[in-house]
């Protein structure tokens, strides 16, 4: 049967990641692979997990595998106010909502906001998970840059639909490892009251911090201006997955009651609610440890982050730019313009065995083919010279050839 006929439009919009479709390439033991944008699972707190597996089963295990609130569990929720509260974000237990990883967050607000045809500002490139998750709602994209003159009369002449909302990484950011500074933030809060429109607040890797200063959330800047929570237009979203475990697939988003309220009927209508025991067991190890395990991998990720830049340092040539992200996961090298990073993996894969991402598919108009984000934190030292070598070497010679 032909089922191309069937299928709604949206289908159209939604395509293969490319990410997921390279780490197919991982269980080869030859590749030196700097692609996934995952944990090093040697880190994961896998006896504490275990501990909590057991103490939920025995405690609570009639309710750890039954049906339960969509909202999210109560206890959890409750950490996780707490939690908020140290970044400045006093809120109550009605403005959280647990999900199956803030990447379930980035569809349901698609869903919530994007009309066909509406405008969604992203960053120029952004979290490609993000632009997956939109693209099924069918809206146009416009650049947002914090720190361009551009007005709100600007966006809107140029949307073909209304703008809904103003989407960034903010810390560290997937895949460019920057960080809004506080005037970042200022802007895109002035430009989104401007245009009347939400902000989306990812702050997957806010935990991730090696050095320098921490910058204050928008949704904390926002809270201080307007005093309440529920006034506010900035949709935080947070995950567990780069902290404790990617596998377990729990995230939060903190809003404003009426936002959450229309989420909680979506969820309903999507998934019921986050797996019960997974929620049970992630509060269990979050109050038994998470500051001392986040403590931990920040030690070692940085030291990797360390390795790596020292390693691009001594082996890329003239012409390669690279970010120096003072936290998170990633590090985003800019190739001379001439050169293709799809076809650069291509050949990287053949002669070299050295995996990483091209860019192009950070940015939503399909420009950027001269970037590659490079991941530093599933690699050990070894690797990251052993494969920035290896990449330096045939950069060099793709430069030399061209």
């Amino acid at each position: 049967m032909d089922w191309v006929h069937l299928l709604a439009s949206r289908n159209t919009r939604m395509k293969a990641s490319e990410i997921r479709e390279l780490l197919k390439i991982l269980d080869q033991p030859d590749v030196i692979s700097f692609a996934g944008g995952i944990p090093d699972p040697a880190l994961f707190p896998k006896t504490e997990m275990a501990d909590a597996y057991a103490a939920v089963l025995d405690q609570s295990g009639d309710a750890a595998l039954q049906y339960s609130a969509s909202e999210g569990y109560r206890p959890l929720r409750e950490w996780i106010q707490g939690e908020m509260a140290r970044v400045g974000v006093p809120c109550d237990l009605d403005n959280i909502l647990i999900t199956s990883g803030s990447q379930q967050a980035l569809d349901y607000l698609g869903k919530l906001f994007l009309n066909a045809g509406d405008t969604a500002l992203v960053g120029w490139p952004s979290y490609l998970g993000a632009l997956g998750a939109f693209n099924a709602y069918e809206p146009r994209y416009d650049r947002l840059d914090p720190k361009s003159n551009r007005s709100a009369q600007d966006f809107n002449d140029a949307a073909d639909g209304r703008v809904k909302f103003a989407y960034m990484s903010v810390d560290f950011a997937n895949p460019t490892g920057v960080t809004l500074d506080h005037q970042d933030r200022v802007n895109i809060l002035q430009l989104a009251d401007d245009l009347d429109i939400a902000i989306i607040e990812d702050a997957a890797y806010q935990a991730l911090r090696f050095d320098g200063e921490a910058t204050t959330p928008i949704l904390a800047m926002e809270i201080a201006d307007k005093g309440n929570i529920d006034a506010c237009r900035t949709i935080y979203t947070g995950s567990f997955s780069k902290t404790l475990s990617p596998g377990l697939r729990v995230g939060w988003v903190v809003a404003a009651k009426p936002v959450i309220d229309q989420i909680v009927l979506i969820k309903q209508a999507s998934d019921l609610h986050s797996p019960s025991i997974n929620q049970m067991v992630v509060n269990y190890v979050a109050r038994a440890c998470f500051d001392e395990h986040v403590a931990k991998i920040r030690t070692a990720y940085m030291a990797r982050r360390d390795d790596m830049l020292r390693a691009l340092a001594a082996h890329m040539p003239d012409g390669v730019e690279w970010t120096r992200p003072e936290g998170g996961m990633f590090i985003w090298m800019t190739l001379p313009s001439h050169l293709d990073g799809a076809e650069l993996l291509a050949h990287s894969l053949r002669e070299e065995r050295v995996a990483f991402v091209p860019g192009q598919a950070f940015f939503a108009d399909g420009s950027g083919s001269n970037t590659m984000r490079l991941n530093f934190t599933n690699a050990n030292a070894e690797q990251i010279e052993t494969g920035i070598a290896r990449l330096g070497q045939l950069i060099a010679q793709t430069i030399s050839n061209a």
